[in-house]
């Protein structure tokens, strides 16, 4: 933590000292001098903290190491507060009259005299650590074996253990088994590369030795070599090893192959290497490949000529260490994924109960182990590490309890778990500094706790982790590094959208806590007498009780998030905003909070405001003074209006404002649009700005077409005669992404015909209201991949205006099409996955041709009361693998039963169908769900319940 302190410090300074210099003046020369010594100090460090994750740093380093990092984070507080002075001196005397009258102003303002001094002293302290460094003699810190990348990993490798792990002893390991060694000994005889990719501790080296070492394996190939990686590898070294290793059978040959390769260089030794692999089918593993460069070189001393069906098997934390062998004729991927919760169960109780029970869990630990499992979330070497520890321990359930509690501590002290720690901290050292940072952030949060991409990517932007990059916002810089760590197996994805994305994404438990990151204050943990001290700079709120909240002083803090607390007490809110005027982010995403107090407005440093999910009404005139504001998070809270003050805050990016209204139209929708007022089109940052009204008048179209910027824009109540203007503003949009637009009432028309200039950009688009006719430039977007018409009531049918779309994936037509049929047409949706068909109340018949609808994945049709019989040709969907029907008559559901239904037959090749209907009386309701993985049909029906039927194909 203290390298990615002074890191962050010395990004501060950078821009500070380049575009503040006239104001700084008399301090701009101490600051340049502290920027000076940081440079200085900051290669000590980074391998003071890899050193210090090993245990090898003594007190009198980890001590100026400390020190480093409170200066650090002093630094940045008197950057703030210089920063805060100034804005509030702007505020008194006037932005204009400031700007001609600066130098003067500055001169007399005595709170930079105050900040003068601090920085004085600051430089001194940095200095005094400086030469206090060469005094203590620890420069070899930066110095023992070092490489050319800054990394320095000298202890021995505690992989070497997962070599010599016993078959028996693994889990789940059949499969993945299995499917390598086909890869092995199967297949091309071009020469093939196979990569075992998962994050670490996940069980890729045990996996790979398994299949070496198998008997299949060693009798299919004349040559074998299981050679370890690592990130410092050298290649010289690593070629001089290989050739020992292929020619460890011959004794004689190893001798005199050593005295001599010492002398050669790297085209000698890849010129030797191939000339003793031609003509031989061989096998090499190279174990924890951390370059993506790393094939790119190695494959030229394997050759591949003779089309003898040789391997080479690679483990990597890196999908872009594995994407990197493509260019392989013959070349296969298995993704390591954690264990399911019964496998890591057999696998905690094998090690746990080895000696004592056979591997069998005592009843009276169970609910305890059970918990043990959980905290290890499936990660083997966590399942094996803790149930080692525990196989020593007495089986009482007070230790075992107590073990429990201390969990956490235990990882860090615990000499058992020294290995753990080390093979998972690799991962985190790899990392350049800029994720780091990135990664750290996962520590804020709860755990198992869903973390929106979103939301995550827009808090780094706000704490200042994300650089700009010529040509890219700084969210598509954000996502660059979330994909970079979701490549590395850092992050794990817990859910995809429909076109590939990550929209929910985690970090194993055991690696995103103790990051030294962020304090987290909850019920299990309420000691915070010390919050105050310069070391906590961000504050996680889990579940915590009122004095606990009550307790909180510290105003150095920077970022708040709060997670579920029972309340939020009054007293709390009102320091929060008055004392704490340092914070940058603040996030009450789902807190009970009632209203935001005046006081918000002295938050000059906030990014990031979040009271999405709360019961805040108002917003209060003051939020206009948050000048350097980035999001400002109002969804599915209870803002109905924003104040005009708002239009002052221009450095706003996303404006995330729809309402919850229990008034709104039937069967129209939720999302109530907020009241802006004239003059948001000074807002020329904004990305993203969704839901607003639109029946305030033609001066809001004329400020929507300053918004040149947007990504994103949701619009509410549009009336017909104010249609031509939002087309009018769409077309300067030259950057949309999304649009969202709703009529003023189901039945107002929508007339968007008047688009001559389309965003080519646009990827979603949702029309909700009636459409007279089918607006045509929609057949113009090539990059739309998602496309929702509800009530649009069309009486021409839609489909041959879309069908040619070459990227559409989701199309949605509810309430969208008033005729009788529906045709696809062979060659028409090539890309399409997703298909809705709901609430077409004329539709009575579906045609399907054979070549349409190729990768038609989910199919869902609704309350078509005309449809009497499945879609016609949907046997030739054999991609479908998820049918609904719902809300159709009794009649229509029976036909779907297994072996009785007149239509089960056309749909016994889907693997689930799922059909949802009520009665008359809407007081019954049943489904049907067919899926391929029951084994015995079965059913079962409650009155008023589900009644659901299994059935095996």
């Amino acid at each position: 933590m203290a390298e990615i302190a002074v890191s962050f410090v010395i990004d501060r300074l950078v821009p500070l000292l380049q575009e503040e210099a006239k104001l700084l003046r008399g301090v701009h020369t101490e600051a340049n001098s502290i920027l000076d010594e940081l440079q200085v100090i900051k290669p000590f460090l980074r391998n003071a903290d890899e050193r210090d994750a090993r245990g090898e740093l003594d007190e009198v380093v980890k001590a100026w190491v400390k020190q480093v990092r409170q200066v650090s984070h002093q630094i940045e507080d008197v950057i703030d507060e210089y920063m805060l002075h100034l804005a509030k001196h702007r505020q008194r005397r006037g932005f204009i009259s400031f700007f001609y009258k600066v130098g003067h102003l500055i001169r007399k303002l005595k709170p930079r005299h105050d900040i003068a001094s601090l920085i004085q002293d600051v430089k001194r302290t940095i200095s005094d650590l400086n030469q206090r460094k060469n005094t203590y003699r620890f420069s070899s810190i930066d110095q023992q074996g070092s490489t050319s990348n800054g990394k320095n990993i000298p202890w021995q490798d505690p992989r070497v253990a997962s070599l010599f792990i016993e078959e028996a002893e693994v889990v789940g390991i059949e499969s993945p088994r299995n499917e390598l060694i086909s890869w092995l000994v199967e297949g091309s005889p071009k020469r093939g590369v196979i990569s075992v990719v998962g994050m670490g501790g996940i069980g890729k080296t045990t996996l790979a030795k398994i299949v070496y070492d198998h008997p299949r394996v060693t009798k299919h190939f004349n040559c074998h070599a299981w050679i370890s990686v690592s990130e410092t590898y050298k290649m010289e070294e690593l070629l001089k090893t290989m050739i020992k290793k292929f020619y460890q059978k011959k004794k004689k040959q190893n001798e005199s192959a050593d005295g001599n390769n010492d002398k050669m260089d790297v085209t000698s030794l890849i010129e030797k290497l191939r000339h003793h692999l031609e003509g031989k089918r061989y096998v090499v593993v190279f174990d924890d490949v951390w370059d993506s460069q790393f094939w790119g070189f190695i494959k030229n001393a394997l050759p591949d000529k003779a089309d003898k069906g040789s391997r080479v098997v690679i483990t990597t934390r890196s999908d872009a260490v594995a994407d990197s062998f493509k260019d392989s004729p013959f070349y296969h991927v298995h993704k390591l994924q954690l264990l399911p919760k019964d496998m890591a169960w057999d696998l905690f109780c094998k090690k746990a109960f080895k000696t004592d029970s056979g591997g069998v869990c005592p009843p009276a630990l169970t609910d305890l182990s059970w918990n043990i499992v959980n905290r290890c979330g499936g990660l083997p070497l966590a399942l094996v590490t803790i149930g080692g520890v525990l196989s020593t321990k007495e089986k009482v359930t007070q230790q075992w309890q107590t073990f429990l509690l201390s969990l956490g501590s235990e990882l860090g002290s615990n000499p058992r778990f020294t290995d753990t720690t080390r093979i998972l901290s690799l991962s985190y050292f790899d990392l350049p500094y800029r994720l780091k940072l990135c990664y750290f952030y996962f520590g804020i949060f709860p755990k198992d706790f869903p973390i929106s991409c979103v939301r995550l990517m827009r808090l780094w932007i706000a704490e200042g982790f994300v650089h700009k990059k010529a040509g890219k916002t700084l969210e598509e810089v954000a996502e660059e590094y979330l994909t970079e760590l979701i490549y590395r197996n850092m992050v794990q994805v817990s859910w995809v959208d429909f076109d590939g994305k990550p929209r929910r994404c985690r970090v194993h438990d055991m690696i995103s806590k103790n990051l030294g990151f962020c304090d987290i204050l909850s019920n299990d943990n309420p000691d915070f007498e010390s919050l105050d001290r310069l070391e906590t700079r961000r504050l996680s709120i889990h579940n915590s009780k009122d004095k606990v909240l009550e307790s909180i002083t510290g105003s150095r803090i920077h970022s708040i998030f709060i997670f579920n607390p029972d309340e939020l007490p009054e007293s709390f809110v009102r320091i929060l905003f008055s004392n704490f005027n340092l914070l940058k982010t603040l996030d009450f995403e789902n807190a009970p909070l009632h209203y935001l107090p005046k006081e918000v407005g002295n938050l000059f440093h906030l990014r990031y405001l979040s009271i999405r999910d709360t019961e805040t009404k108002i917003l209060p005139k003051s939020i206009g003074r948050l000048q350097n504001l980035l999001t400002l998070d109002l969804k599915r809270s209870l803002v109905s209006e924003l104040p005009v003050e708002i239009n002052r805050l221009h450095k706003l990016r996303h404006l995330l404002v729809y309402y919850l209204d229990e008034k709104f139209e039937s069967g129209f929708g939720y999302r109530q649009g907020v009241k802006i007022h004239e003059g948001f089109g000074r807002l020329e940052a904004l990305q993203k700005l969704y839901f607003l009204e639109a029946n305030h008048g033609p001066w809001l179209f004329e400020d929507l077409r300053k918004l040149k910027q947007l990504r994103k824009l949701g619009i509410t109540k549009l009336k017909s005669e104010d249609c031509k203007a939002l087309c009018t503003a769409i077309e300067k949009m030259n950057h949309l992404e999304s649009l969202n637009v709703w009529s003023l009432s189901r039945y107002e028309i929508l007339d968007l015909q008047h688009i001559a200039c389309v965003p080519q950009y646009l990827r979603r688009l949702y029309l909700q209201g009636r459409l007279e006719k089918f607006p045509v430039w929609i057949s113009t977007l090539k990059n739309l991949v998602k496309l929702r018409f509800r009530w649009s009531s069309l009486t021409e049918d839609p489909l041959p205006f879309l069908q040619a779309l070459p990227s559409l994936l989701v199309l949605g037509l509810i309430g969208a099409y008033d005729g009788e049929l529906l045709h696809f047409k062979e060659g028409g949706f090539q890309k399409l996955k997703v298909l809705e068909l709901r609430y077409l109340n004329a539709l009575n018949s579906v045609i399907i041709d054979n070549g349409a609808l190729p990768l038609l994945q989910e199919l869902v049709i609704g309350c078509t009361p005309q449809l009497k019989e499945v879609p016609s040709g949907i046997q030739h969907l054999r991609k479908l693998s998820n049918l609904t029907f719902y809300d159709m008559t009794d009649e229509f559901a029976r036909t779907m039963l297994p072996e009785e239904g007149q239509d089960y037959k056309v749909v016994e090749h889907i693997p689930t169908v799922r059909f949802l209907c009520r009665n008359e009386s809407e007081q019954s309701v049943f489904s049907v769900e067919m899926s391929r993985n029951s084994m015995t049909p079965k059913v079962l029906q409650f009155q008023g319940q589900l009644m659901r039927f299994n059935c095996c194909k």
